[in-house]
């Protein structure tokens, strides 16, 4: 696989006098893509009807000819104006009923039918006009799905769509009640158009009501990507993308990937660090300038998976961002590390977000690869050298990981929606694990919740899967490796109710969770071995082997050779270990590395990156802060 860099450009923001010395200087620094479009439905049909496509015609032709390849952007995440005059009422509503105002972007419903088909003609259009364009090389769907909370809508064609939703899927109002528990609180139906929306309750809404509204809301992000994807699909050969975000669990990535060609993703390490990560202020002050040394990672991961194997980094952040609570600068050689880390991890191309910093409107604090007055930012320098690196290495592929760690969005929906503790979070839960296994020098593989084969792998987690699908169950049945189940791990029917018998339901497995506490901040589980859990514990009974207990004697880890329960949430020091045990159970090679250090194999070689603000030793080497080494496997 060959390594290609990219970045993101909007000729609409600049004279056309400037595109082709743009267009030069970025394949002077190496760079082979360039994404457009994005944003620029009123520049593309400024009134109704009245197409424009002359001057994108001119910037598309200059870029192409410069030797740039294109990733043509469908302009459906900021509708014109004109557009909600057209249909005032497409405007997405919050859950306290407040419309949000056009203004900004992302300004839609997905619900909204009239919109989607406004979306429709407009990707019908573009792809009739550059589908065979030789330059337009991929399409980006929109932007950012679910960017500034917009999955889910209050609207009244979200209820519409939701009643008709509830009707197709239970048939029948009894069906639905006895599947809810509606007889609890007097909460019956008697028919579909009688349900409202889960909120402005007096208290909690119904949580089976909550699960349904987020799986209808899903399920609208998936149609309305598909309605545009089938439109390019009949005019165009090139790779159809969606750019997700870090850290979205509002909707299931891994249908909509299922209608696309490739993952990508936008990376911002620095910005997530304070805005989307938890961690100590310790932990984010050793991190200010380079980002969480596992978040990058585990977005690679996931979604080169939901790529199935193609993955994208379509926006990577250069410099300070605007839209994050602190925005530092990066530690010089941060932006060549994160794009190195990325093509470790699978990627085929990273874009660099922007071109040049826009020195104007809601986004002029965010930098570029050239400062507002053209002049080079910092990560320019840096981008070339990228470009220098990857002309030396040969193309490689991703090494199989002994590990695997399946995520499910359906669970992260389930514990948003009935967190039983304050902080419990499905993705906090899956990143904890996720982490450990980075901090041993893995390469982890993040499955799907219905996957069929886990035969290449030593070791899996299921780390907080609400109901194990049938699927699943059948190839952990079969599973040889070992599998390390919980917490919180199929103890839920999928209408989100304790199940009779109690689960895990596993055939092979004679551990259930009798009773579930959550526990507050001071509050700890102390374990055997001197660690603990936190946040989260069970308690669990039967007749399977006990392998870790807690001080008190109750087990932590319990089940058969090749599947067990975990009963808690295991502090960082407590998951190292558990993960060393396991490994060590299973053959799989481990390190000890230093904070800051992390590594991945590819195919053919070994990467080690140093996310410390200092060097850090590596074997017989030393590596300096931002440094990247690789070596032949």
């Amino acid at each position: 696989m060959k390594r290609t860099l990219g970045v993101c450009y909007y000729p609409e923001h600049w004279p056309e006098t400037q595109w082709a010395d743009d267009a030069a200087r970025m394949v002077a620094t190496g760079l082979s893509w360039v994404r457009i479009g994005e944003f620029a439905w009123s520049r593309m049909e400024p009134s109704p009807g009245t197409l424009t496509w002359d001057w994108l015609d001119r910037a598309i032709a200059v870029l192409g000819e410069a030797g740039l390849k294109v990733v043509l952007g469908t302009p459906t995440a900021t509708p014109p104006r004109w557009m909600i005059d057209k249909h005032p009422d497409m405007l997405p509503v919050d859950a306290n009923g407040h419309v949000r105002k056009f203004g900004s972007r992302r300004h839609y419903d997905f619900s909204h039918l009239g919109y989607r088909e406004e979306c429709r003609r407009i990707a019908r259009l573009m792809g009739e006009r550059y589908g065979r364009n030789p330059h337009v090389a991929a399409w980006q769907i929109d932007n950012e799905y679910d960017c500034h909370d917009t999955t889910l809508s209050y609207s009244d064609d979200a209820k519409r769509g939701f009643q008709d939703w509830l009707a197709q899927r239970y048939q029948s109002t009894d069906a639905l009640n006895r599947a809810w528990g509606n007889v609890f609180w007097s909460m019956d139906y008697d028919t579909f158009d009688q349900i409202e929306l889960p909120n402005l309750t007096v208290t909690e809404p119904n949580h089976p009501h909550q699960l349904a509204f987020r799986r209808y809301s899903s399920d609208q992000v998936v149609a309305f990507n598909k309605v545009q994807v089938d439109e390019l699909r009949k005019h165009t050969d090139a790779a159809l993308i969606h750019n997700y975000m870090g850290r979205i669990t509002t909707f299931d990535h891994w249908k909509v990937g299922n209608d696309l060609d490739i993952a990508s993703w936008d990376s911002y390490p620095i910005g997530f660090l304070s805005d989307r990560i938890e961690g100590t202020p310790k932990e984010k002050q050793a991190f200010l300038r380079q980002g969480h040394p596992d978040n990058q990672a585990f977005h690679h991961d996931l979604y080169r998976a939901v790529g199935k194997g193609r993955l994208w980094v379509m926006e990577q952040q250069p410099g300070p961002v605007n839209w994050a609570p602190y925005n530092p600068a990066p530690l010089p050689g941060m932006a060549r590390l994160w794009a190195w880390e990325a093509f470790a991890h699978g990627a085929e191309t990273v874009c660099y977000f922007r071109w040049r910093q826009a020195p104007f409107a809601q986004e002029q604090m965010h930098a570029g690869l050239l400062r507002p007055d053209s002049e080079a930012a910092p990560a320019l320098a840096e981008a070339r050298q990228v470009a220098d690196e990857i002309a030396t290495m040969p193309p490689v592929g991703t090494a199989q990981a002994d590990v695997a760690l399946i995520f499910d969005y359906e669970s992260a929906w389930a514990w948003d929606i009935q967190p039983q503790g304050a902080d419990f979070d499905m993705f906090r839960l899956a990143f904890a694990a996720y982490r450990a296994l980075r901090r041993a020098g893995l390469n982890i593989d993040i499955l799907p919740p219905d996957a069929s084969d886990l035969s290449g792998y030593k070791l899996v987690l299921a780390p907080g899967i609400m109901k194990l699908s049938d699927r699943l169950k059948a190839a952990l049945r079969a599973f040889q490796g070992l599998a390390l189940i919980g917490p919180r791990t199929d103890t839920k029917t999928d209408e989100l109710s304790i199940p009779v018998p109690l689960g895990p339901d596993l055939p092979g497995l004679d551990t259930k969770v009798a009773l579930t506490e959550s526990l507050p901040p001071l509050a700890k589980v102390k374990l055997q071995d001197k660690g603990q859990f936190r946040h989260w514990f069970e308690h669990l009974e039967g007749e399977d082997t006990v392998y870790l207990t807690t001080t008190d004697g109750r087990p932590a880890i319990m089940g058969g050779k090749n599947l067990r329960y975990l009963a808690g949430w295991p502090d960082d020091k407590s998951f190292d270990q558990i993960i060393t045990d396991l490994c060590k159970e299973q053959d799989i090679e481990t390190h000890v590395l230093p904070k800051g250090l992390r590594i991945r194999d590819t195919d053919t070689h070994r990467f080690v990156f140093n996310y410390a603000a200092k060097s850090l030793p590596w074997k017989d080497i030393t590596i300096p802060p931002a440094g990247v080494h690789w070596e032949s496997r």
